[in-house]
């Protein structure tokens, strides 16, 4: 079975985030695709088959289990569908949450994913509340991560995490942001750390921009922005805000191309 690599939002090989992608004609047993996650040991693995009327289902897989919704290795693998499958027109992926779509654009490829509204919460869970040593600007949540507001790019890029307090989540991420100074390309930045489903830091993560770009948006004042992921690989996404979706461009490169084995069904 053929297996691709691909780093996503980043157009440099080593950089942005690695996704496996594979392309099905129909779904593996899901032991099996957990399985094949955990031998990748990539954040994500993606697993894709076409539906009949001529889209697509989507599913990805992190070490620990599935998710259900992960940006990168959307793109990662309409890269591979664009570049290796002969595909020629807009992508329609059929997932978790809902819809996704993915076009070719002169400077990469545009991700548009559902627009998930900050929910502003009160306090921090007792679970990592003593791990910021100042306080946070703003708190907030969506289903799947909390988010934190540190009020600069520095503190973001300088923030130690307690990765077993963190863990303690489960399933959910810690999201740390700040705004960057008037002279720099990004307008904010963050990073991402979800240890509950394997993956200690997350190089660049699509999903978390389904709330970042609302929050931000309305912070700044404006729905064109610019984000950097300030992970040690790091990663640019240009954003855009519209009433109900947020649209992410951003650049993809395969590295491999692999023939994996599996085990006999019988």
């Amino acid at each position: 079975m053929r297996m691709y690599q691909v780093d996503a939002f980043t157009d440099q090989l080593f950089a942005g985030n690695p996704a496996a992608v594979l392309v099905l004609e129909d779904w593996l047993p899901d032991d099996l695709m957990l399985a094949i996650t955990q031998e990748n040991n990539l954040a994500e693995t993606a697993f894709v088959k076409p539906r009949p009327d001529g889209e697509w289902d989507l599913r990805w897989f992190a070490p620990a289990h599935e998710v259900d919704f992960c940006g990168h290795a959307t793109l990662a693998t309409a890269h591979i569908l664009f570049t290796k499958q002969g595909v020629d027109s807009d992508l329609v992926f059929h997932t978790r949450v809902g819809e996704l779509k993915v076009s070719k654009e002169a400077e990469g490829y545009r991700l548009d994913i559902p627009r998930l509204a900050p929910e502003a919460i009160e306090s921090l869970p007792p679970e990592i509340a003593s791990i910021f040593l100042t306080p946070p600007i703003r708190i907030f949540r969506n289903f799947e991560n909390y988010f934190v507001d540190l009020g600069s790019a520095e503190a973001v890029r300088s923030f130690v995490p307690d990765l077993a307090a963190i863990a303690k989540f489960g399933s959910d991420g810690l999201v740390v942001t700040g705004a960057d100074t008037g002279d720099a390309r990004a307008d904010f930045v963050s990073r991402y750390f979800a240890p509950g489903a394997g993956i200690p830091e997350d190089p660049v993560t699509g999903s978390i921009h389904a709330t970042l770009v609302p929050y931000w948006a309305e912070k700044l004042g404006r729905n064109r922005l610019m984000a950097f992921q300030a992970s040690a690989r790091g990663g640019w996404l240009d954003c855009e805000l519209t009433e109900k979706r947020v649209l992410l461009t951003g650049n993809a490169i395969t590295f491999m191309e692999a023939t994996i084995f599996l085990p006999d069904a019988g």
